[in-house]
């Protein structure tokens, strides 16, 4: 692809994460997109035919990010500092977090509902952290309970985002990943 066609598109899926975060999955529009990426509608459809093929470039983006997030956190020494440094990301982004919810749960449970090929492809959003969190539970020697302490650990963290969303309060994130950095240090 040419170098503009790239930027074009690129501008126009940074835009449809922003838009679909703010408004949610169904709600949103194409034109909502456009407008926000500042681009006549009709270039829309020349990279996006439908809103499917959106939510499909939108989990590829954030499979994409998250893939590297693991690779940053697979630098650490230990499992326990690498599954405190993803409960540590909660913290980092618990503005956001509070004020408009967590862009990976909102997405996944939005896809879900409006179902098709493209609600469970979101799911490896989930899967994947899942997978990476019972591996590292199982480098601390937890065996068979390392599924269930990743689904802990990941519902902790998705409840903590959701309460604070709900409240506008950041510091209950600050409060539970503390709880859960403990926690995950004691194992």
């Amino acid at each position: 692809m040419p170098k503009s066609k790239t930027n074009n598109r690129t501008r126009l899926l940074q835009a449809a994460v922003k838009v679909t975060h703010r408004y949610g999955f169904d709600p949103m529009t194409l034109a909502d997109i456009a407008k926000e990426a500042r681009v006549p509608l009709g270039n829309l459809y020349y990279y996006f035919k439908t809103k499917e093929e959106i939510a499909d470039a939108i989990v590829d983006l954030r499979v994409s990010r998250l893939r590297v997030l693991l690779q940053e956190l697979n630098k650490k020494g230990s499992p326990k500092e690498r599954l405190c440094g993803f409960a540590q990301l909660k913290i980092d982004n618990r503005d956001v977090l509070a004020r408009s919810g967590c862009p990976v749960g909102t997405l996944s449970s939005e896809l879900r509902k409006h179902g098709g090929a493209v609600a469970n492809k979101a799911s490896i959003l989930f899967a994947e952290g899942l997978v990476w969190m019972e591996a590292q539970f199982k480098a601390l020697g937890k065996g068979a309970d390392s599924r269930g302490l990743a689904v802990h650990l990941m519902a902790a963290l998705q409840g903590v985002s959701l309460l604070a969303h709900t409240f506008h309060d950041p510091r209950m994130i600050s409060v539970e990943v503390a709880h859960l950095k403990k926690w995950i240090r004691a194992l």
